[in-house]
């Protein structure tokens, strides 16, 4: 075990790259993650999806493929090959960690959704760390329902997403909040247009900002990319225009200047939200958010640097707009800087990957 320096394996998704534009705020996470571990000094090995930004400097395990042969296929028994394409890539990195690769590192910390990190962590003989940045998954679930539990230590992103997942782990997670980089994310001018960001989705909700704007009487600007393209045709792309503008999937620096741009930004699940990076970023930039109150998101906003408004309620989102706007820039980056920010994200977790080792090899001293 490392004195100093540890020898870090994140576990990513092995369907998407950990590169920008980012597919998700799980990706950006990841990606924030390890850099910040990496230029802390630590040795970071990252599983992820071909593709992953070189840029991170860290070593990456292959994603092993595997695709069924025509005699398999016409198995009536047979599932959906993006299912075994997961089950196969997990697979064969968890028998690489407990086998090839083991004593390589002294955690493993898993980012995954998939379940077989978890039912297979204890195979691995060093801590393991699991992340939980979703609600409950059936499949997750199952994992921890086996025979003699999981050995992981679990980690939510929220205090929302602890008390979700509660029932299924007996105990409480240890909440630790997703981090932003407060340099990535830096203070902006503020403006009069309204900016709503994020993945396009019907669970995002960028049709109810569309209203609330448009009540409010004020353009909106939106960026993401479009991941579900029949909702984007049937709610988003009808009411493009003058006051409503689609920049694309922007890279992190051109998103960044965006939103420090926005008197405000609009948040608007449909869902409850494990965490909300959005409102994180918005708030290092500077700028005020107005948010349906679901999920975690009041866990973020104070009255200085945001309002909550009723689950779907455009009407007051577009009321709540004038105030928003007037609200100090100073007190929503102040915000960011106590609650979201990635240094003391990492510093928690390194008290943690620490402790863990202390707790498994209590007469290495671990510093």
């Amino acid at each position: 075990m490392s004195t100093g320096s540890l020898r870090i394996a994140l576990i990513a998704s092995n369907r998407y790259p950990i590169r920008e534009p980012f597919a998700g705020g799980l990706e950006a996470h990841i990606w924030h993650l390890a850099h910040a571990l990496t230029d802390a000094g630590h040795r970071v090995t990252l599983f992820a999806a071909e593709g992953s930004d070189p840029g991170l400097h860290a070593t990456f395990l292959d994603v092993h493929e595997f695709a069924p042969s025509a005699a398999a296929r016409t198995d009536e028994s047979m599932v959906p090959e993006t299912f075994l394409a997961d089950h196969h890539a997990y697979l064969s990195l968890m028998l690489q960690l407990a086998g090839p690769l083991a004593g390589r590192f002294d955690v493993i910390h898993n980012h995954s959704l998939h379940y077989l990190p978890v039912a297979m962590a204890h195979t691995l003989d060093v801590p393991v760390v699991c992340t939980l940045h979703t609600p409950p998954t059936p499949w997750i679930e199952s994992a921890l329902a086996t025979p003699g539990g999981c050995p992981a230590t679990f980690v939510a992103v929220s205090r929302h997403t602890a008390a979700a997942w509660r029932h299924a782990l007996g105990t409480p997670a240890t909440v630790i909040h997703n981090g932003v980089n407060l340099q990535a994310w830096p203070p902006g001018p503020g403006g009069t247009d309204l900016m709503w960001f994020g993945r396009l989705v019907p669970e995002k909700g960028a049709h109810l900002a569309i209203d609330a704007a448009r009540r409010s009487g004020r353009r909106l600007r939106i960026a993401g990319p479009i991941c579900a393209p029949s909702y984007f045709d049937e709610h988003i792309d009808p009411h493009l225009g003058d006051d409503v503008i689609h920049l694309g999937h922007l890279d992190r620096a051109d998103l960044a200047a965006e939103v420090g741009r926005a008197a405000a930004v609009l948040v608007t699940p449909c869902w409850d939200e494990p965490y909300g990076l959005v409102v994180a970023e918005a708030l290092a930039c500077g700028t005020p958010v107005v948010a349906f109150a679901r999920g975690a998101i009041p866990e973020l906003l104070t009255p200085d640097c945001g309002v909550l408004v009723p689950d779907g309620d455009t009407a007051a989102m577009a009321e709540a707009v004038p105030v928003a706007a007037t609200l100090p820039r100073e007190a929503a980056r102040a915000r960011a800087q106590s609650y979201c920010s990635e240094q003391v994200m990492v510093a928690t977790y390194l008290d943690l990957y620490r402790d863990l080792l202390r707790t498994a090899c209590p007469r290495v001293g671990v510093t």
